[in-house]
């Protein structure tokens, strides 16, 4: 059975599931995270739920059934039915690991009351973080074992290129492909990676649960 990894990884190579309209189901990769993930033409919805329920709901859905799973009926419906809650939908983008040093200065920390890091490790298993002169980085495993990064960036440190020089710096920390969660309106952000080589390869709408 394909699974949300094989799904991602695939994604991550620049092939997709067909733009055929349809909604495939697979497993949750964990407890904690159940969701939408929606490319161009197809979605992918992974919970433990029963896939009849998810198509059933679906039906019901009085939308483009290209919208469907994104639809706030939807998600409302998945999560009364998991117990699961949601924060925004993000555009989901990936880049693939970049050979060299980081191109500014980095010193990994362990400090856990930072809020970035405190984020981080409610959603993420394995976080490590790092500073810059100005700004932190955060990678740890998420969604299906995918590596992901965030970073913050100090008020005084913006509109220096900061942001895209953290996560420039991030892809030569990794070693895999690396998948990025942002807000669509966080335009800011979005450019920021678009620049430093990620590309949008869908939408997502995560769904965290107590462990969350």
């Amino acid at each position: 059975m394909e699974t949300l990894r094989d799904i991602l990884d695939a994604a991550a190579q620049g092939v997709f599931p067909p733009a055929d309209g349809r909604t495939t189901v697979v497993p949750q990769p964990s407890p904690r995270d159940a969701g939408v993930l929606s490319f161009t033409g197809h979605s992918v919805v992974f919970t433990d739920e029963d896939p009849e329920w998810v198509r059933e709901a679906l039906r019901g859905m009085d939308c483009d059934p290209l919208a469907a799973t994104m639809n706030p009926r939807f998600l409302t419906a998945l999560m009364d039915r998991t117990g699961h809650r949601t924060e925004t939908i993000d555009a989901v983008l990936v880049g693939p690991p970049l050979p060299g040093e980081p191109p500014l200065a980095l010193r990994e920390i362990e400090d856990a009351g930072h809020s970035r890091i405190r984020y981080a490790r409610r959603r993420r298993d394995e976080v490590r973080a790092w500073v810059a002169d100005g700004g932190v980085l955060v990678l740890g495993r998420g969604v299906a074992g995918r590596l992901e990064v965030s970073v913050e960036v100090d008020e005084d440190g913006r509109h220096r290129g900061l942001g895209r020089q953290l996560v420039t710096a991030a892809r030569c920390l990794a070693a895999e492909p690396l998948w990025a969660q942002v807000a669509p309106g966080n335009a800011r952000s979005l450019r920021a990676f678009q620049a430093a080589g990620y590309r949008p390869v869908g939408a997502e709408a995560l769904l965290l649960g107590p462990a969350g």
